[in-house]
């Protein structure tokens, strides 16, 4: 069974900056994309930035130029490097990472939440 964990998150004045980590139980090379996403009271949870498992990112046009994804292998660990936070990055991030093939199977981490002030 595949596990990820979420950590980093906390609160932190706008302008400030927060790196989460998303830890899976096994090889992060086993997953063809990983990704965060978020999810603010009374919204729906959208999708903040992936990478593919060649390194092909993608971010929201929300957080181009504030936020980095990035991948250590060796630790099957994913990173998320907010700068530059803003009250309106308020939410419980998620990981996400999922395999095509067989078929698309999606595994959820539990979550960390990320409170900017303003």
């Amino acid at each position: 069974q595949v596990q990820l964990v979420e950590s980093g998150g906390g609160l932190v004045q706008a302008g400030g900056s927060l790196r989460l980590s998303c830890a899976a139980s096994g090889s992060i090379l086993s997953f063809n994309v990983m990704g965060w996403y978020r999810q603010a009271p009374g919204k729906q949870r959208e999708l903040v930035a992936d990478i593919t498992s060649g390194g092909r990112t993608n971010y929201v046009d929300s957080v181009k130029g504030r936020f980095t994804i990035s991948t250590d292998n060796a630790k099957n660990t994913v990173y998320l490097q907010m700068n530059n936070l803003e009250p309106e990055d308020t939410a419980v991030y998620y990981c996400k990472a999922r395999r095509l093939f067989p078929t698309v199977r999606d595994y959820w981490g539990q979550g960390t939440q990320v409170t900017v002030s303003s």
